[in-house]
């Protein structure tokens, strides 16, 4: 690593997570070049680190205009790959843009042979994957996010910050060789502020239409009612509990009534109203509010993690309390975001909360990145 610091191009940089996780690792910055074309995002940056240098879309970006870079990285867009989506893969155009980063790096191969670059993107189909490692020449380590955060979030790196080869019969192949993270055992109920606005709780009114869609989901009529140790909580709710465990088992047991296990009873005066939490214990279950495709209604996570954040949905990632043999089933808040993303909290927010959302939801987990980064220093 320059003495001086290292030159950094940053493609798809959105809110410049990979800027956060520099500084978080100690690694000192020489200049840092951000392609990025969302209006907010670039403001986003230029507000926490004013000296960036922004370069626009990537498809302009020719690395003969820059100074000699030292470190590439980027997340290609990966809503062509990703299974939440519809799996257009390199047919979806945001996907092509991963071959811009290609032209890239080997625009900077062609006289540092020696640059350091790392993408993340989702979990894919293997065939695609494979493309990918085949351009890059490099296998990816898969890290998951909940070793170091509270948001179960799998993803893919590719990077030579730190390799090995493995020799077969044709040759040799790299792998990325990242070590996983130490496992920090967070869950959701660490982050979650304790005083909540009630805007961020539904309503009888929503979970009354969630459960409208759930049963026209399932084609049902029938108006049951799940009874969890004798309780009957009001909202639509798919998945198996065993709250005498903390809800934290992977193998958890259901209590029904014997037919279905979708809570049906809404009442008002069975729902958590009040913002904050009193002095009797509260049990908090991690979920999401899915959407048609994989069932309507609340789906726990089981690991106690929360679920992983989307720049499309940034209010599918809820939370159930329960407390008094009340309920009461909300959004997280964007701080709670922040801190799924580990996002440090000196990094200043100064745009709209949609976009802050979006933001978080494109965005990397800071703790993983920074774990990567750290081996720059070898």
């Amino acid at each position: 690593m320059c003495n001086d610091g290292l030159t950094v191009l940053s493609l798809f940089d959105g809110m410049s997570c990979g800027a956060i996780a520099l500084r978080e690792a100690g690694i000192k910055i020489k200049q840092y070049f951000a392609s990025e074309i969302d209006p907010q995002a670039i403001r986003q940056t230029q507000h926490n680190f004013p000296d960036s240098i922004q370069l626009g879309s990537v498809t302009e970006v020719k690395a003969t205009d820059l100074p000699p870079i030292d470190l590439l990285i980027g997340g290609s867009p990966c809503q062509g790959f990703s299974f939440a989506g519809k799996q257009l893969n390199f047919n979806d155009p945001r996907s092509v843009l991963f071959f811009e980063y290609v032209r890239i790096l080997r625009e900077i191969q062609r006289y540092n042979p020696d640059v350091k670059f790392m993408l993340e993107n989702v979990r894919m189909l293997k065939e695609h994957e494979n493309v990918i490692s085949c351009q890059l020449g490099i296998f990816p380590v898969m890290i998951n996010s909940a070793l170091v955060s509270a948001q179960n979030r799998v993803r893919l790196y590719w990077t030579n910050i730190r390799t090995r080869t493995v020799p077969h019969l044709f040759g040799e192949d790299v792998y990325a060789d990242i070590p996983q993270p130490k496992d920090k055992g967070i869950f959701l109920s660490d982050i979650l502020e304790k005083d909540v606005d009630r805007r961020f709780y539904l309503s009888q009114r929503q979970i009354s239409h969630l459960i409208k869609l759930d049963f026209e989901n399932a084609g049902s009529n029938d108006d049951t009612v799940s009874v969890i140790n004798g309780q009957q909580y009001c909202v639509a709710f798919r998945g198996r509990l065993n709250p005498e465990n903390g809800f934290n088992e992977q193998k958890p047991e259901i209590r029904t009534d014997g037919k279905t296990n979708t809570l049906t009873t809404v009442r008002k005066d069975n729902m958590i109203i009040s913002c904050g939490y009193s002095d009797e214990p509260v049990r908090i279950i991690s979920g999401s509010i899915d959407s048609r495709k994989s069932g309507v209604g609340f789906r726990p996570v089981m690991s106690g993690k929360g679920a992983c954040v989307r720049a499309s949905a940034s209010h599918q990632s809820v939370c159930m309390l329960v407390q008094d043999g009340k309920i009461g089933l909300r959004h997280l808040t964007p701080t709670e975001w922040c801190r799924l993303q580990t996002i440090p909290d000196w990094y200043e927010w100064v745009c709209r909360e949609s976009d802050i959302y979006r933001m978080l939801g494109n965005g990397w987990t800071v703790a993983v990145i920074s774990h990567i980064f750290q081996f720059l220093k070898d």
